[in-house]
Parts: structure tokens; sequence; C-alpha cells
């Protein structure tokens, strides 16, 4: 190390590989530690209601997810931390992958940031993070295609649980269902069956997490968020087999 660069507190070396490093997936997005958990839960919150402050942790743990610590131990996460956390959930969520599966797929991401294969990040540039969105009744239908009166039936039957007189963002999902069997003639009322045996197996899942949910460490309680997710995916998959195949049966 030449005495101009030890000055400077550099090694030419470690300049050069520092250079060559390929940035982790997602490109673009900013890096600098500006979150706090609190942040991050209202940032995914919308669109994963049932993320929280230990399946945070739990993810760190597993290693994907590698936030910022302050010198008096807070955490703290980047607007390309969320990136790499929403991809993460949404992989869960909708493919069912297991975390082992997913870390891999970063990992392969990470090396090839440039592959037209990789999901699209969601956040501008800018690091603009989304608001949670409080839905009413009128949202929910103008953003399910359905009318307001449709809306209220479905809350009335059981079938949209509401806070002050507001729902969660899965009310859009469950409106536009409805409102699309509504034109085959099947009304709320006949929908209430339906909402029972998702609540039982909703249910059975608690079961079985609840060992893990009411242990103090963080690392069962994640895992319990963890799990409770995927089964309840399992089980989705499960009744639309079953489903499939009466349907099939019937032509």
């Amino acid at each position: 190390m030449t005495a101009g660069a030890a000055r400077a507190g550099r090694d030419p070396e470690a300049g050069r590989d520092a250079a060559d490093a390929v940035e982790p997936w997602p490109r673009g997005i900013s890096r600098q530690p500006s979150m706090r958990i609190s942040d991050v839960l209202r940032a995914l919150g919308q669109e994963f209601p049932s993320v929280s402050h230990s399946k945070l942790r739990f993810l760190e743990e597993q290693g994907l997810i590698e936030p910022v610590r302050t010198p008096s131990g807070y955490r703290q996460y980047s607007q390309a931390d969320v990136e790499r956390l929403r991809f993460v959930l949404t992989e869960q969520r909708d493919s069912y992958m297991p975390l082992k599966a997913i870390k891999e797929r970063l990992a392969a991401m990470d090396a090839d940031p440039d592959s037209a294969e990789h999901p699209a990040p969601r956040l501008a540039a800018n690091g603009t993070a989304p608001a949670r969105r409080r839905w009413t009744a009128a949202s929910v239908a103008q953003a399910a295609g359905v009318s307001e009166e449709f809306v209220t039936d479905l809350a009335r039957a059981g079938l949209l649980p509401s806070s002050g007189g507001t729902f969660g963002s899965a009310a859009v999902d469950v409106a536009r269902i409805a409102g699309a069997l509504a034109q085959y003639g099947i009304e709320p009322r006949h929908l209430r069956s339906f909402r029972t045996s998702a609540d039982r197996q909703v249910a059975l899942v608690d079961q079985v997490v609840a060992p893990l949910r009411s242990q103090q460490a963080t690392a069962a309680r994640g895992r319990a968020a963890s799990m409770a997710t995927e089964m309840g995916e399992l089980f989705t998959r499960l009744h639309a087999a079953w489903i499939r195949q009466g349907v099939d049966d019937l032509a």
C-alpha cells in the first residue's frame, strides 16, 4: 500500500474489488438506511396485512435481509431492503416457495441483477414508499367494480370484516370475486358457508402455530408467522383442487 493510499485509508486492490462488485438486486433503488421497522411495516402492510415485527426479524435471522444496526442497536432499513422483503413475502404467498428456495433465487438475482427474468422493483428510484390505505365501502366498490350497496351487503353477511367502518385490502379481492359470482345468481348469503369454512381452516392453522407464537423468542414468533402463511396457501391450493375436480366431474 502506498503512503498516499494509507493516508486516505484505502487499499488500491480493495478499491478495484469494490468497483468490480456487482450491486445486489434490486438496482436503482436507494440503499440509504433511513427507515425504522415501523416504517417498513407501514410500507408493506397494505399488501401483506399479517406482516409483523417478529416476521421481519425472523427473515433477518434466516439471512434474507440485512438491515443496518445503529450504535444503539436499532434496525434501519433502506428502500432496497423493502423491495427484497416484498419479493420474499410475494414468493411465499403466491408461489408457495419455502424460504430456502427464495434465498437461493435471491442469491441468483444478486449475481446477475440485469437479467430480464427478475421482477421489476415496485418503488420508484426516488425511494417514495406507498402509504397504507384505509378502504371505505365506496373505495372498495370503485376498485372492485361493484356497487357500494353490494359491498354493504357483503359486510352485513359477515364476508367483509370491518374496523371502525373501514376494511382491509383483501376486501377488494373479496368484493371483486363475489361480484363475478353474482353474475351467476350467487348472492352474498350463499357465500356464508365459504366464510365459515375459511374460519375453520384458520383456526386449524392457529392450533399448529400457537405453541411457537406463545414463545418469547423472536425467531419462534417469526417462524410461526412463516408457517401460518405457508399452511394457509396450502389450504387454498387444496380447496381449489377439490373444486376443480368436482367441476370436472360435472362436465
